[in-house]
């Protein structure tokens, strides 16, 4: 019998030709439609979001008890969508999850997962962002900063990282989550500094990417973290940016989105960690005064094309006033525009996740 020739792809390269016939078709229905249905489909559809974010503060279906470990993760996504879509919350429901928030605060410090579970580095910094995305005196006065310090120097480890949990995983998630709190209630010293940016260095791979521990591979999560914990303790110039860089860029795919790591899908989650360090490298860059420049794999600078790629922003800065512009092949698409140079195709990013990943309700 003739064996069989033909190719056999990985289940990753099947996945992968399923996203792509699905984004394809997206796009092939968004070209094929008249202006104005493009024009509703390009729309952030905040309404529908603010109502979906509302309910799930309140209760949220059976789906979710896999997440019973993470309800402060759950408050910090919630609250911190509704502060970016410029929404509040009543006072009733303000008061209810302050005081849901602090029945998962641990008698000795920290947040757990939820009213009587262990403290976790992650859910004291989901449970302090979303308590500080409430903002006001009984919102912040529910932190007792004394005890979160406490449980932060507990969860030091002598490599100079951190423990995500008494006896957990040591990474560089860990490292961020216990800066950031640290950093955000002002209680970050010479001890919980000690050697933190020797190990998040010592994660930095070939590829340029930062993984979660030493020897790993690059990860999109694990670099915004490494990157954003160097930063917030003022060694972020002893990383390779520049092959970071070159490595974040090339993470984003032919659909629009980023994907976590060499190779993998894209996805929304992505989109975000990866999007994100893009917004540390221009905050780091506009505070020592230069501008970062993209490489490719081999190390050589790449260059920029502005007419085929398009700063844009749903969020414009000063008093909220923008232009309007019209990038390559989206006549009927307006987008806000930044007076700064792209270190990715911010516009084609915007549509995958306004077409691709927003649920879409017309």
């Amino acid at each position: 019998m003739e064996p069989d020739r033909e190719p056999r792809g990985t289940v990753t390269q099947r996945e992968q030709s399923m996203v792509l016939n699905d984004v394809n078709m997206l796009y092939h229905i968004y070209a094929s439609v008249p202006p104005l249905a493009q024009k509703l489909m390009m729309e952030l559809q905040r309404k529908n979001h603010v109502e979906y974010l509302l309910r799930g503060l309140q209760q949220l279906g059976p789906s979710f008890c896999s997440l019973d470990a993470n309800r402060p993760w759950i408050c910090y996504w919630i609250l911190h969508s509704m502060a970016l879509l410029g929404e509040f919350i009543d006072a009733d429901l303000e008061d209810r999850t302050i005081e849901f928030l602090s029945r998962c605060q641990d008698p000795n410090g920290g947040y757990g997962g939820g009213p009587g579970q262990m403290p976790h580095l992650a859910t004291t910094y989901a449970a302090v962002n979303a308590l500080i995305s409430l903002g006001g005196e009984k919102s912040l006065s529910s932190i007792n900063r004394s005890k979160v310090y406490t449980f932060l120097k507990c969860m030091k480890d002598p490599s100079g990282a951190f423990r995500m949990h008494d006896a957990g995983e040591i990474d560089v998630r860990a490292c961020y989550t216990a800066i950031s709190v640290a950093s955000i209630l002002n209680i970050l010293d010479d001890e919980l500094l000690q050697n933190v940016g020797n190990y998040i260095l010592s994660c930095q791979t070939y590829e340029g990417g930062i993984a979660g521990e030493p020897g790993s591979e690059a990860h999109g999560g694990y670099t915004f973290c490494g990157l954003a914990a160097m930063i917030l303790i003022n060694e972020a110039d002893r990383l390779d940016l520049d092959a970071l860089i070159g490595w974040v860029v090339f993470r984003q795919g032919v659909e629009g989105g980023f994907q976590g790591r060499t190779n993998k899908l894209v996805d929304g989650c992505y989109s975000f960690w990866q999007g994100g360090v893009f917004a540390l490298l221009r905050r780091f860059h506009s505070i020592i005064g230069e501008s970062p420049t993209p490489v490719d794999q081999r190390g050589a600078e790449c260059s920029i094309d502005n007419t085929q790629t398009t700063t844009a922003s749903d969020v414009s800065e000063g008093d909220g006033s923008s232009d309007e512009i019209s990038s390559q092949g989206d006549e009927h698409c307006h987008f806000q525009h930044r007076e700064r140079e792209p270190l990715f195709h911010s516009i084609a990013l915007q549509r995958y996740l306004l077409l691709c990943s927003q649920v879409q309700i017309l």
